[in-house]
């Protein structure tokens, strides 16, 4: 079983790489957003009358824009800014929370989860905390009780075996250790990776930077992912990005396994065929809900 976080991590190889799970590794993204977030964020968030309005805005917010695989405070207040300002929503006089409390948190907390938001809901007593935490809850909840026998997608095995004879590899995600450590362990790939780093070790940058601690030189660190955030955070400690193409997933993981994992290893990776994959990438999640562009 791997580690959680990167206590008594040790350094093996020169290359690291960091892989994301849900929606990367995982076909997981869809399951989780659709049946345990949005049903979850409708009824604690009191949206019933708009939940048409809400699940178009969350879906949009998670999976199919520029915050796909953002946290899940950042990216369901987003959610919410997006239903304030639509004509729709805005004539059915529905109250939308405000979630001040929520916003002030976020701001000032960088290990966003449920188990950092349950202590301070406690600690300070703040009503707009407590019902994030309530929603945070019952999605994890919902999580471990129905997404099992969800297998990674086709090509990242195959992966896995070829990174890890080379390079020290990590889970770099937001979702929770627990959570992580289930499904990666559901499918024995858990052998293949040195820790997980989940929600609770921090921001996908702070676990990459955290690693860049133990000496790995940036052209030699790799982060896998298939949302913007997981290019931000490789770019902010001067690592090299693999974007896995949102519903093209296959088709990345098998290129990676052909030719840019080679590349990476080789040191021919940076440069133009980066550029390359990230500008392919980059057409693939609008900024803008069709709403707004229509």
């Amino acid at each position: 079983m791997s580690q959680l976080g990167l206590d008594g991590f040790q350094k093996q190889h020169d290359f690291l790489i960091g892989i994301d799970s849900d929606g990367c590794a995982f076909d997981s993204m869809e399951i989780k957003h659709k049946e345990c977030f949005i049903p979850n964020f409708i009824n604690h968030m009191g949206l019933q009358a708009i939940s048409k309005y809400a699940r178009e805005a969350c879906e949009f917010t998670n999976l199919y824009s520029k915050t796909r695989g953002a946290n899940r405070f950042p990216a369901y207040l987003l959610a919410l800014d997006l239903l304030a300002q639509r004509p729709e929503v805005q004539r059915r006089n529905v109250n939308l929370p405000a979630l001040q409390g929520v916003r002030d948190w976020v701001g000032r907390e960088t290990k966003l989860g449920t188990k950092t938001i349950g202590p301070e809901a406690e600690k300070t007593g703040d009503p707009d905390l407590k019902q994030a935490y309530a929603w945070s809850k019952a999605v994890d909840d919902c999580v471990n009780d129905m997404v099992h026998g969800v297998p990674p997608f086709p090509g990242v095995r195959e992966a896995l075996v070829k990174m890890q004879a080379q390079a020290d590899l990590i889970v770099c995600s937001a979702t929770p250790n627990g959570a992580l450590q289930k499904e990666w362990a559901e499918h024995d790939i858990d052998q293949f990776v040195k820790c997980i780093c989940g929600q609770e070790a921090g921001s996908k940058k702070e676990s990459l930077a955290a690693c860049q601690k133990f000496g790995y030189e940036p052209e030699k660190m790799l982060m896998i992912g298939d949302a913007p955030g997981d290019m931000s955070a490789a770019k902010a400690v001067g690592a090299l990005f693999y974007p896995i193409n949102p519903g093209h997933e296959e088709d990345s993981w098998s290129r990676f396994l052909d030719e840019a994992c080679d590349r990476f290893f080789a040191g021919t990776f940076a440069g133009e065929y980066q550029a390359a994959l990230i500008a392919e990438f980059d057409r693939y999640l609008p900024e803008k809900p069709s709403w707004k562009t229509a």
